[in-house]
């Protein structure tokens, strides 16, 4: 049986935040002490074993960790290969791996004496996560949200409201993510002394993209350590879509050292390859700054920041997170796209055979793995990160749907 014992690779910012070429900390002077006092207080609260107990605690007592590692029986036999696994974050508590940062940040902020709590949300799975921990602890909680993620995800913004935190919608831009992080990020310069910014996904200035992969690490410890209980070895395959990457880098983190295991990120390919088109930032995007961070983004040739497009509003931004642009350049995690008609097929699939209704972003992962496990020997394993339920789509895939008729009937 292979050890479950903790890989040696690493993959480790320097003391500014970069990994490699990426990363770092591009702020306005007005958040560099911020974000120095942040890098302080978790550094400080990562080696407290008080402070990592509670996490711990609240992780099993109040998410429901660990989550499950299901063997996806029916699939499997479908597609004819690998046997397929999900690592269930859909089973969270709030119904996306969101929470495990958003209670993990929490945390951090009440240590450090902070009382008002401010995120951003594209598919409300971060902004659910975030309303829901700060209700816990009975902290103010402003959160973020573009009017077109807004409609597409109108049960979060429900949610969101329910839970008492105020929904503010932005409507500059295109009015999806990159423009709500913009607004949190005005709303933090202003309000520092008393305001914790939880940024959802492994992006940002330093010390996010580091502190957002150790809390969403826990997924990829738990499978681990799983899939060696279930299978007697590691899998051969890891797949997990990737918008700023903190599910795929949870999962992937963990595993780094085993040399044997295969990791891809699947990104956004939306409705085809051209520049606003899709949200796949490995294929069109090149080296730029956005929003704190230098990493791939997607941009046209004045620097100028592009529109994307996805199906999927998690997906649906134009930089990905600078750990997963330094993973592709060593090589170790290749990336790859899935169209939306492909991922909504998957997603379809996994419903039907295994009575899963997964969010459009896990269905882009789903998608890849459909592809790449009929290729493989039936005694490979490949798991998939359920990142997230799908009740939040409901409503788009029904307007997908009509509007997909609606172009065979033009045609006819």
């Amino acid at each position: 049986m292979t050890t479950a014992a903790t890989p040696s690779f690493t993959s480790q910012p320097d003391a500014g935040g970069h990994f490699g070429p990426y990363g770092g900390m591009f702020v306005p002077e007005i958040l560099v002490h911020p974000l120095q006092e942040l890098t302080r207080a978790y550094l400080k609260v990562r080696e407290d074993e008080g402070f990592q107990k509670e996490l711990a605690d609240l992780l099993n007592e109040y998410v429901g960790r660990p989550t499950s590692l299901y063997y996806a029986k029916r699939m499997s036999e479908a597609l004819g290969g690998a046997k397929i696994y999900l690592k269930r974050e859909d089973l969270c508590h709030t119904g996306a791996h969101k929470i495990n940062n958003s209670l993990g940040q929490v945390l951090l902020a009440r240590r450090m004496g902070k009382t008002r709590i401010i995120a951003e949300t594209g598919a409300g799975q971060h902004g659910v996560a975030t309303a829901t921990v700060s209700a816990m602890f009975g902290l103010e909680c402003v959160v973020y949200m573009g009017e077109v993620d807004m409609k597409r995800q109108a049960l979060n913004v429900y949610r969101m409201r329910r839970l008492g935190a105020k929904v503010v919608g932005v409507t500059a831009g295109q009015k999806t993510l990159k423009e709500a992080i913009s607004e949190a990020m005005r709303d933090w310069v202003t309000n520092i002394e008393n305001t914790h910014y939880i940024i959802g996904s492994a992006l940002g200035a330093h010390p996010y993209p580091m502190m957002v992969r150790d809390f969403q690490s826990v997924i990829g410890k738990e499978a681990r350590r799983q899939i060696l209980e279930r299978e007697g070895k590691l899998p051969d395959h890891l797949v997990a879509c990737v918008g700023g990457g903190s599910n795929a880098i949870g999962l992937f983190y963990p595993f780094l050292g085993d040399e044997g295991v295969k990791m891809t990120g699947v990104e956004a390919g939306g409705l085809g390859s051209g520049l606003g088109e899709h949200a796949a930032r490995f294929n069109g995007g090149s080296l730029g700054i956005l929003q704190g961070t230098k990493t791939y983004v997607l941009q046209d040739a004045e620097g100028q920041i592009s529109l994307t497009h996805s199906v999927s509003a998690g997906l649906d931004y134009a930089a990905v997170g600078p750990e997963h642009a330094w993973l592709k350049d060593l090589g170790r995690v290749e990336y790859t796209s899935v169209e939306d008609q492909v991922a909504v097929d998957a997603l379809s699939e996994l419903s039907r055979l295994e009575g899963i209704l997964p969010a459009l972003e896990t269905a882009h992962a789903v998608a890849h793995a459909m592809q790449i496990a009929p290729k493989m020997g039936k005694d490979q394993i490949v798991i998939i990160n359920c990142s997230g339920r799908g009740d939040k789509d409901v409503q788009e895939l029904a307007a997908w749907e009509a509007r997909q008729a609606g172009k065979k009937e033009s045609e006819l």
